[in-house]
């Protein structure tokens, strides 16, 4: 059965004594920012579902289209330009307040770090599109450099060191997290006393087990997601609020009983 709350003042039983707290994030974060998400009612995939094939390796690699309708739909994406808001903000002044915090984020748009949060507590999972990478050397280049020779008339711009495919520096469906990333994503999943699961519709693996992970660990999972996700039979709370409201709400909340636990009540 959902445990649904609407944050209306309630003490967090959960945090009492926390000192430890992992924050997964999604694309539901972001769209205060004017970043659409992917799967929502007005996602990305959701009004047009075939654009999601120009997100999975073996089409970008294969297909020059794809690749050209990728590099359009990037060139102008709302992301550039977007600033953080009240959700990132208030997630970087609880980093403030409560030490042991890291963000497990599968967004790539950096505004975590945008908005204060520690670039270093910040392990962003599915990568960045601040840069980009060739599919064959593998070297590394600032986005804006490729997005200038895309606006220039590029329309499936190449390495120029080796002439190999570029890819903004992300994880496309069909490849693999970085192993290293992950690991050390799995290891705060296991050793935190809550994960706060924000913005996600954790449908996506193995980013979503880490739910399961904190949760078998021993931590209480708390769910701020607008529909219901595949991990809300485990949480402790279920907050269907806004996340631009229900998240500085729930730092504020959490920032009070942490201070109060480490002064002794």
């Amino acid at each position: 059965m959902e445990r649904r709350s609407a944050l209306s003042g309630q003490a967090l039983t959960w945090a009492d004594g926390v000192t430890r707290v992992a924050v997964l994030t999604g694309a539901g974060i972001s769209t205060d920012s004017g970043i659409p998400d992917y799967r929502g009612p007005d996602g990305v995939w959701t009004r047009d579902p075939a654009k999601e094939r120009m997100f999975r390796i073996e089409t970008f690699r294969a297909d020059r289209g794809a690749r050209e309708q990728f590099w359009r739909t990037y060139a102008g994406h709302a992301a550039w330009s977007a600033q953080p808001n009240a959700a990132h903000r208030a997630l970087a002044d609880l980093e403030r307040r409560v030490g042991g915090m890291r963000i497990l984020t599968q967004n790539i748009d950096g505004l975590h770090q945008k908005a204060g949060s520690t670039p270093r507590k910040v392990l962003e999972l599915h990568g960045s599109m601040r840069e980009v990478v060739c599919v064959a050397c593998k070297r590394r280049t600032p986005s804006a450099d490729t997005i200038a020779r895309v606006n220039a008339g590029e329309t499936d711009p190449h390495c120029l060191s080796c002439g190999g495919i570029l890819k903004l520096a992300t994880v496309l469906f069909g490849e693999n997290l970085d192993p290293t990333t992950l690991a050390t994503a799995v290891k705060v999943a296991r050793s935190c006393q809550v994960m706060l699961a924000i913005g996600s519709s954790l449908q996506v693996e193995p980013v979503a087990s880490l739910c399961g992970l904190a949760v078998s660990a021993g931590a209480s999972l708390v769910v701020v997601n607008r529909d219901p996700t595949p991990y809300d039979e485990l949480a402790v709370e279920v907050v269907r609020e806004p996340i631009g409201t229900a998240v500085p709400r729930l730092a504020a909340m959490f920032a009070t009983t942490a201070r109060s636990a480490l002064a002794g009540g």
